[in-house]
């Protein structure tokens, strides 16, 4: 791939607003004059990531990561540069020149990109078995009798894996070794050291990451069997984490995005039935209780999700716990789509059809209280005064958890009407669980607005010296008003103390070469280290009023001059001229020797002033 020229490169930028391509991934609320959201780069209970559309950066100040619209193309998708140029291109419908365009994955890590590719072939060879092989059609029977069409089973490449087991000749046939045949999760090892598939005679639903790469598999037996489990799911390997893996959400998310909603599904088929229905915002957890990374990913993108669970009495079991967990868990906003008594979403699809199905979802939506006020008499014998009673407790505590007074009064009115109570009664008897649960929300929110964020955000943000912190007031100002660069410039002698801000300062000196006007998502990308990228943005977002203070800039200069040893001056500007004699820049290799001449003499005369005679 040819190397993008910077013209092409800031046509794109010029041409992207940051806050459209963040909003695909992130979910970002306006805060004063910039859009704030919850980090996707880190678990957070608070949001501290940034965008400003203005300067067109993102900023976390919890983490620190930062830059323009590539870096964050680049970070979440873990690409090289180009790659995320064509990638922001192709979002905002600019065509590059072809040979701009040509694939070239940089993979930093070769075990993982091997990996990756023998997934990517086992799929394509399992997807093949299925959908044109005589070895693959009772599978694909089998899923056509479940109602699935051909578009859905390519649109999620299922595939068969037959008990011919032919994954490992595949993989010997291509030359893959068995290092990373064994490391994959793909074989299983026999006593004699031997490799075999682990899956065989089973129907194959690959697992995807976020970006919708195959990381694993989950093998559904055809017929069922004593001695074998109904689903076989792949190990955790080097690209697959069960608890960080959402089930579809590399499809669902922009989906989640535009419905502003997600729904939690228990299973594959519920999911891919739901996407057939049309309701694309469907997702599952990898058989077990969401983590607070998958937490994660969903709160980025929403703040409502809906467990739509199987009808049966385990499933409403499930769907209680699920609602528990989140609550205590998360800061979503939660509801129950209530499926009917003994069926599950997958089979009221099959019964009633895809169109059906759509509008019940929609639908059949409720709250978690009114889910839990009906799933409650489960417990109890409710012609039995005793259990009436009991019941009639254990509701008004849910309702008292309710923060909106309206809905309250709605669910004690239903209470009281369906018992024949009288409502004054109901609301006096709710009062002590009211001052209850407020009493533990305030607490609640206490501990997320101020322990959590203080332990993320010390966490990683070091503590700046005055000298550091006059250095990078300093650098803002002259990035942002010319009079003070050209006023900082003019001082004999003037170097900064900190190697850092040093070179931020001698690449500011060619970008100025070439610009009249700052604009730091432009200048980050002169960088190539992601540590002086991340610097650069951390000193553009500083707190600073826009007015210059009398003086000010005289004060930073002495802090810097006079408080940071004249020695480490003289190792900068010795760096400096070595630099500079590389890119043979005769005339800075001249003022810089007259620089550090002078400073060895101000060295000496400090020496001398202490000698006592």
């Amino acid at each position: 791939m040819a190397m993008i020229p910077e013209n092409v490169i800031e046509n794109v930028r010029e041409n992207t607003d940051i806050a459209d391509v963040i909003g695909q991934y992130v979910q970002l609320k306006k805060t004063g004059k910039n859009l704030f959201g919850l980090c996707p780069f880190q678990p957070e209970n608070t949001p501290s990531f940034s965008v400003s559309e203005n300067k067109q950066i993102f900023h976390c100040f919890s983490c620190g990561r930062g830059g323009n619209v590539f870096k964050f193309i680049m970070e979440y998708k873990h690409v090289s540069f180009p790659e995320a140029v064509q990638e922001v291109a192709k979002m905002q419908g600019i065509k590059l020149p072809q040979n701009y365009t040509a694939k070239q994955r940089v993979q930093t890590n070769p075990e993982i990109s091997k990996m990756m590719d023998l997934y990517a072939k086992a799929t394509q060879l399992y997807h093949h078995v299925l959908m044109n092989t005589e070895l693959g059609q009772k599978a694909l029977d089998y899923l056509h009798q479940r109602g699935l069409s051909d578009q859905t089973i390519n649109d999620y490449q299922l595939g068969f894996a037959s008990n011919k087991r032919l994954l490992k000749p595949f993989f010997e046939e291509k030359k893959i070794d068995y290092q990373t045949m064994h490391k994959s999760g793909l074989f299983s090892e026999t006593h004699d050291d031997q490799l075999i598939d682990r899956f065989a005679n089973r129907i194959m639903y690959p697992i995807k990451n976020e970006h919708g790469k195959v990381i694993a598999f989950s093998g559904r037996i055809i017929q069922a069997s004593k001695n074998e489990p109904k689903y076989l799911n792949s190990p955790e390997t080097p690209i697959f984490n069960k608890g960080k893996t959402l089930f579809n959400f590399d499809i669902a998310k922009q989906f989640i995005r535009k419905e502003h909603s997600a729904i939690l599904f228990e299973g594959y088929m519920d999911v891919m039935s739901a996407y057939q229905s049309g309701v694309k915002n469907g997702i599952a957890s990898m058989g077990t209780s969401l983590t607070e990374d998958q937490i994660g990913k969903i709160e980025q993108h929403t703040k409502q999700l809906y467990v739509c669970y199987d009808g049966d009495k385990p499933g409403q079991a499930a769907i209680n716990r699920a609602v528990n967990m989140l609550a205590n868990q998360s800061r979503l906003k939660l509801g129950v789509i209530q499926m009917p008594s003994g069926i599950d979403p997958d089979e009221y699809r099959q019964k009633y059809g895809e169109d059906r199905f759509k509008n019940y979802v929609r639908a059949a939506r409720e709250s978690t209280i009114a889910f839990k006020l009906r799933f409650f008499k489960n417990d109890y014998n409710l012609n039995n005064d005793e259990d009436r009673i009991a019941y009639i407790n254990r509701s008004l505590k849910t309702i008292a958890s309710s923060p909106s007074p309206v809905e309250r009064d709605l669910y004690l009115q239903n209470l009281s009407s369906e018992f024949h109570l009288k409502s004054d009664d109901l609301r006096a008897q709710i009062k002590p669980y009211l001052i209850k649960h407020q009493k533990h929300s305030y607490h609640h929110h206490i501990n997320s607005q101020i322990s959590i964020p203080q332990k993320e955000t010390t966490l990683k943000q070091p503590k700046l010296n005055k000298i550091q912190m006059a250095e990078q007031m300093l650098l803002n100002r002259m990035l942002h008003d010319h009079s003070v660069w050209l006023k900082v410039v003019g001082i004999d002698g003037f170097c900064f103390a900190d190697d850092q801000y040093q070179t931020i300062f001698m690449f500011a000196e060619n970008y100025f070469e070439h610009h009249d006007q700052y604009q730091v998502a432009d200048f980050v990308d002169m960088f190539k280290e992601p540590k002086l990228q991340r610097l650069v943005i951390q000193i553009d977002v500083l707190d600073v009023s826009k007015h210059i203070s009398n003086g000010e800039i005289d004060d930073y200069v002495n802090i810097i001059m006079k408080q940071a040893p004249i020695e480490n001056q003289i190792k900068r500007k010795q760096k400096a001229l070595k630099a500079a004699t590389k890119m043979q820049d005769e005339a800075k290799q001249t003022q810089l020797v007259v620089e550090i001449i002078k400073l060895q003499k101000k060295r000496q005369a400090s020496k001398t002033e202490a000698t006592p005679y």
